[in-house]
């Protein structure tokens, strides 16, 4: 009898947690987008670089005389160091958002899995049958059949609806 009530329990909680966890994973993402935008600071240093190499540009080919060749020469090896030194501040900064973000990818996999191991066939939430009448085996998919007037919701069905549904709200918020 105690096992019945704690099951019935740990079912009822078992779809809120499911969803906070889900949608820790989608803040995550949403915080790593808003790093990749970067800071105004950095977005100066992009811009002053961009300045100099523009700048250093112009005056070489300015200097169009063969007295001033060397001096073009010059400034033009500057400017290419100068778009050296942007691409590599681009790519370190790139670098660390991928890194980044594939630990995120990995650990939610993991955490995934390991909720599908554990919930695989037990039903994770049960909704009515007539509010999903045409859908009721698929949401109770791997996770037991029809009871009563509830339909049970698999774990499959639940991180599906789950992540769609943070998704959504994530991709509401950024714009």
């Amino acid at each position: 009898m105690e096992d019945e009530g704690s099951h019935e329990r740990e079912g009822s909680l078992a779809a809120p947690l499911i969803f906070l966890i889900v949608a820790s994973f989608q803040f995550a993402y949403y915080c790593l987008d808003q790093v990749a935008k970067q800071s105004g600071s950095d977005r100066e240093k992009e811009a002053q670089l961009r300045g100099e190499i523009k700048r250093l540009l112009k005056e070489a080919s300015l200097m169009s005389q063969p007295s001033t060749f060397a001096q073009a020469a010059k400034l033009k090896r500057m400017a290419t160091a100068k778009e050296k030194e942007l691409s590599k501040y681009r790519n370190s900064s790139h670098k660390d958002y991928a890194v980044y973000s594939k630990v995120v990818l990995v650990f939610k996999y993991l955490t995934y899995a390991l909720l599908l191991i554990w919930f695989w066939r037990v039903p994770v939430a049960s909704v009515h049958r007539q509010l999903v009448q045409p859908f009721g085996s698929w949401l109770s998919w791997k996770s037991g059949g029809v009871q009563s007037n509830s339909v049970p919701v698999g774990i499959i069905s639940w991180l599906v609806v789950s992540a769609r549904v943070c998704r959504f709200v994530r991709r509401a918020y950024s714009k």
